[in-house]
C-alpha cells in the first residue's frame, strides 16, 4: 500500500515539475529582434545610465544608474504592452492581460517603496527634505492615469472582453507625463552629487548612503512579487544595452537569478511570451507582432 502510495506521489510531483519546466522562460521559443522591427524601445525613449555618459562612480551617480536600469526595464515594459495590446490573438488575451497586470503591480511598488522608504532615507542623508518636491509632483501627474489603467484591466468581465483601443486610449493617457517623470528622475538622482551636504567620497557617511541604495535596490523588486513582479523585472532587462556594459546586473549567482527566472518565473509562465527579451537577456522579437512571426 504504502509503495504505491509513494510511487502515485511520484509520479505527481514528476507530473507538477514537467508542467512547471514547460512554462519556464528558457523553454520559451524565441525569435531574435532585429534592427529593422519594431522592439520595446518606443515609443517611450529608454534612459542613458549616468555613469555610462559621465564615466563617474561616485554614489548619488551609481544610485542613480541603478535606478536608471529598472526604469528601463519599466519602459521596456510599457512599450511591450503598448505596441502588442492592437495584436493579441484571442486565445492569448487572458496571458496578456496577466502580463499588464503585472505591470502595473511592478510600477505601482516601486513608485510606493521609493516614497515610504527610499526618498526619505536620502532626505535624512543630505538632511534636505526639498530634493524630491519636484519628483513628488510629477508622481501625482499620472496616478490618475495609472488607476485609470488598472481599474480597466481588472474590472474586464474576462480577459476576451480586453478592447486593445481602449487599453491604448487609457495609456496615452498617461504616457507623456509619466515618461518625463522616469528620465527626469535619473537627473534628479544623478545631481546629488554635488548637492552642498552630499557625503564625501570615500567617507564612512558616502558608504553608509551607498548601503541606502544597494539594501533598497535588493528589496524593491522581490518585495513586490517573486513569481510574478521578479520575472517581469527581469525578463526586460536588455543584456546588449550600452555595449553590453549592464549584462551582468543586477549582481547574483547565476543559479539564483536561473532559479527566479525558471522556477518562479514558471508559475505565470504564459505571461512571459509577450516579454521584450528572452530569458538570456536578448532582445527578443515581439511574439503579437506580425514581424515575430514571419
Amino acid at each position: 500500500m504504502w509503495s504505491l502510495f509513494f510511487a502515485v506521489f511520484v509520479a505527481f510531483q514528476a507530473l507538477i515539475a514537467g508542467l512547471l519546466v514547460n512554462r519556464a522562460p528558457f523553454m520559451m521559443a524565441t525569435t531574435p529582434h532585429t534592427t529593422k522591427a519594431v522592439w520595446a524601445d518606443q515609443p517611450m525613449q529608454l534612459i542613458p545610465t549616468p555613469q555610462y555618459e559621465t564615466k563617474q562612480t561616485d554614489l548619488f551617480t551609481t544610485g542613480a544608474t541603478h535606478m536608471c536600469l529598472l526604469h528601463n526595464s519599466i519602459l521596456r515594459g510599457f512599450n511591450s504592452i503598448y505596441l502588442q495590446a492592437p495584436h493579441v490573438h484571442p486565445h492569448d488575451k487572458a496571458a496578456f492581460v496577466g502580463y499588464a497586470l503585472t505591470w502595473f503591480k511592478f510600477v505601482k511598488s516601486h513608485h510606493d517603496d521609493e516614497e515610504a522608504n527610499l526618498f526619505t532615507k536620502i532626505e535624512e542623508v543630505l538632511d534636505d527634505k526639498e530634493v524630491f518636491a519636484e519628483t513628488h509632483e510629477e508622481h501625482d501627474s499620472f496616478m490618475a492615469g495609472l488607476t485609470e489603467y488598472h481599474q480597466y484591466l481588472a474590472n474586464l468581465p474576462s480577459p476576451s472582453a480586453l478592447d486593445a483601443a481602449e487599453l491604448v486610449r487609457i495609456m496615452d493617457s498617461f504616457r507623456e507625463p509619466f515618461e518625463q517623470h522616469f528620465h527626469h528622475e535619473i537627473s534628479v538622482i544623478a545631481a546629488l552629487a554635488s548637492h552642498p551636504k552630499a557625503p564625501a567620497p570615500d567617507s564612512p557617511e558616502a558608504a553608509a548612503a551607498s548601503d541606502v541604495f544597494k539594501a533598497w535596490g535588493k528589496k524593491t523588486v522581490s518585495k513586490a512579487g517573486t513569481a510574478d513582479v521578479v520575472p517581469f523585472f527581469l525578463l526586460n532587462l536588455d543584456g546588449t544595452f550600452e555595449d553590453g556594459a549592464w549584462a551582468a546586473w543586477p549582481p547574483m549567482p547565476a543559479f539564483i537569478r536561473w532559479g527566479l527566472l525558471n522556477l518562479a518565473g514558471s508559475w505565470y509562465g504564459g505571461y512571459w511570451k509577450f516579454s521584450s527579451c528572452d530569458a538570456q537577456g536578448r532582445p527578443r522579437a515581439l511574439h503579437a507582432l506580425p514581424s515575430a512571426k514571419a
